[in-house]
């Protein structure tokens, strides 16, 4: 085994990207612009049309659901067909879903639509770091894995930026407020349009072959009942669903939270989030030089995830705008530049033919509090506001971090030492 060149360039790096990734990557351009709306506005286009805060909740817990009844089917069935069909079906379904849900009325219907697009959604995305497996290298996997990050969250803010003027723009062509269900729909529903752009790249994509059914020792792939008893597979969850279930609570309602406290106007809360999108796409590039120097992803991981927990105390309990803002974009930064890194270390633990599937597990511990904390979350606003979501979030964080360090930091650790020793 050789150890990946740290001292590449990062222009050599990308370069070295064939095709299938560039095409890859362009995919997740158009789709982090489109999904940047949605998420923007889609919360106050539920509350505009009269529906709860509670439905709210229960709304944005449905894709979570959905992902605990059906996410290791999900997982087994992206390894079962190629990571390319299985990322055209998702975001085809997903932007029918998608427009369904902002166009019908009834509560039962918009929770169904919420559900299967939840599914769809996750069928795309759980094949997304295998596919990254397929077409990288050991010289340049971690910087697609963070550029993959990196682009979603630099075209969300494009997303963010643009987006933000829409429903004032919408507001003046049907003569009606800005803030109004008809507006926020109609923002909606041209991200369902433009999402239909994400299918051409993923069309034009040639999957490589699937590696034969055998490992190299000749062992055949595991049954799913020793993939889900393996002890890696469980410590490679529980950090996740730690983490998932303190974002869950919080998270999704970040734009509620400015709006509750400051009185934030539609643009303003636009150009903050699309700096919270360009600072994590630019930490989400650092994260692999970071790596290289610590040492190892998971030092880095540990690293960035604790330095984010006292801006996100700053963020829910500082009365002032300004330093709120800065601390919700390092807080935001730190936090999110860990993701990728961690899918990388997660995906070369496990062999291609079972990625899939322990992707699908690592992602349903992290449904699981996106299953119950949003509909909680919105229980706890109408009670009590955000100071105990604040609270809840940091603890779990804080366990995720610690978890996390205790797994992990040996394993990479005997990882690398066991590289040198085999390398040429």
């Amino acid at each position: 085994m050789r150890l990946s060149n740290p001292a590449g360039s990062l222009t050599t790096q990308i370069r070295s990207f064939n095709r299938s990734a560039r095409l890859f990557l362009i995919a997740t351009i158009i789709d982090g612009i489109v999904f940047s709306a949605w998420n923007l506005f889609f919360n106050f286009f539920i509350l505009e049309r009269g529906f709860g805060r509670d439905f709210l909740g229960l709304v944005n817990a449905m894709p979570s659901v959905g992902a605990l009844l059906l996410g290791i089917p999900i997982g087994m069935l992206s390894d079962r067909i190629s990571r390319k069909r299985a990322m055209l079906v998702g975001v085809t379904v997903s932007i029918v879903c998608m427009g369904l849900e902002v166009s019908v009325g009834s509560p039962t219907l918009i929770l169904l639509m919420a559900f299967l697009g939840g599914l769809a959604n996750m069928l795309y995305y759980l094949s997304q770091a295998p596919f990254m497996m397929k077409v990288s290298d050991e010289d340049n996997r971690t910087l697609l894995f963070s550029l993959n990050f990196g682009v979603m969250t630099l075209s969300g803010a494009v997303g963010n930026l643009f987006a933000g003027q829409l429903p004032g723009l919408f507001g003046n062509l049907l003569s009606v407020p800005a803030r109004s269900a008809a507006a926020y729909q109609a923002v909606l529903l041209v991200s369902v349009v433009m999402s239909l752009f994400t299918l051409i790249p993923l069309t034009l994509i040639k999957e490589p072959q699937t590696s034969p059914e055998q490992h190299v020792d000749g062992q055949p792939k595991s049954a799913l009942s020793q993939i889900l008893r393996r002890p890696l597979t469980l410590k490679l969850a529980l950090p996740n669903m730690l983490i998932g279930l303190g974002a869950a609570i919080l998270i999704p309602y970040m734009n509620v939270f400015f709006l509750d406290r400051f009185s934030l106007p539609d643009k303003q809360l636009g150009l903050l989030f699309s700096l919270s999108a360009v600072l994590t796409g630019v930490g989400s590039v650092i994260g692999p030089r970071l790596a290289t120097k610590l040492g190892g992803k998971i030092r880095a991981v540990v690293l960035t995830q604790g330095g984010s927990l006292a801006f996100l105390m700053l963020v829910g309990f500082s009365p002032f705008l300004w330093l709120v803002s800065i601390s919700f974009l390092l807080r935001g930064t730190l936090m999110n530049m860990a993701v990728p890194l961690y899918h990388a270390f997660a995906m070369q633990q496990i062999q291609e033919r079972e990625q899939g599937t322990v992707n699908s597990v690592i992602e349903l511990a992290w449904q699981v509090g996106w299953a119950v904390g949003p509909y909680i979350s919105g229980l706890v606003q109408a009670s009590y506001g955000f100071t105990p979501l604040f609270l809840a979030t940091a603890t779990l964080y804080a366990a995720s971090i610690g978890s996390t360090w205790v797994f992990f930091h040996k394993h990479e650790t005997i990882s690398l030492s066991q590289s040198v020793v085999k390398a040429p």
